[in-house]
């Protein structure tokens, strides 16, 4: 399959016809005198960028001719195909294949001498989509910017008007826990774990006192019921003897 390279000149008139529904064009010194008869002069000039030079109306106006020559012509031509005075015209670029065949390519407006592309129905909806899928995606953006997150309280909507509420209403100081009860929790059985699995070899009974192996460490009997009770009954006792063997108060002198 032979490639065909475009040139410079190629590529530039690419670029200027793929851009001619963004741009317009306007000869002031026309639109006083602009009417049907020479609305296809005015848009025949050669600063007009949607007029191309190589139609057949460039021929039948170089031979001095009338537009009817050109039906009994082939190729890229141009007519008036709506008139609405004084203000719009509508003019068609076409190929002529023969006197009853032809083939539309673009339509042009003129409005108030302003020469203006008509979009076709592909860049109409392709310019619909991105509206929309633009729209849609700055919902989604401004939706995300709102959305907050934190370890500990999960996932809610911080709004604009709910910081002008908070800035109108006095703020009262919460006291932040450190940390969740789950986490707690969860914090104090991986401890309990991780104990379990290495246990210390040395302890150290009171402060200051050198470590003792664990082998080494004997556990003290827990008192018993029994002997609990015998001291509490023997506190009480020591109590009440002291109590008896107290001196009576010393009486003293009424003065009269």
């Amino acid at each position: 399959i032979p490639c065909v390279g475009l040139g410079e000149t190629d590529m530039a008139a690419v670029d200027s016809r793929d851009n001619l529904l963004g741009i317009s064009w306007v000869d002031s010194a026309w639109i006083p005198i602009l009417n049907p008869g020479n609305v296809l002069d005015y848009f025949s000039e050669r600063s007009n960028p949607f007029y191309d030079r190589t139609c057949n109306n460039e021929v039948v106006k170089m031979q001095r001719l009338s537009l009817e020559h050109l039906h009994n012509m082939t190729g890229l031509e141009y007519i008036l195909l709506h008139a609405q005075e004084p203000i719009l015209y509508i003019i068609r670029k076409q190929h002529r294949y023969s006197q009853t065949q032809v083939t539309p390519l673009a339509d042009y407006y003129i409005i108030a001498g302003v020469v203006y592309q008509a979009p076709d129905l592909g860049s109409v909806i392709n310019s619909r989509m991105l509206t929309a899928v633009h729209a849609v995606q700055s919902a989604f953006d401004e939706a995300l910017s709102y959305c907050r997150y934190h370890p500990s309280k999960g996932y809610w909507w911080h709004f604009k008007d709910q910081e002008e509420r908070d800035k109108v209403k006095p703020k009262s100081k919460k006291k932040e826990e450190p940390s969740s009860i789950f986490q707690r929790q969860r914090v104090d059985m991986l401890l309990l774990d991780i104990r379990q699995k290495f246990q210390p070899k040395y302890i150290q009974p009171k402060s200051g006192d050198k470590p003792v192996p664990v082998e080494q460490v004997k556990k003290e009997p827990e008192p018993t019921t029994e002997t609990i009770k015998q001291e509490e009954k023997e506190s009480a006792k020591n109590s009440q003897q002291s109590s008896s063997t107290k001196a009576p108060p010393e009486k003293r002198m009424r003065l009269q």
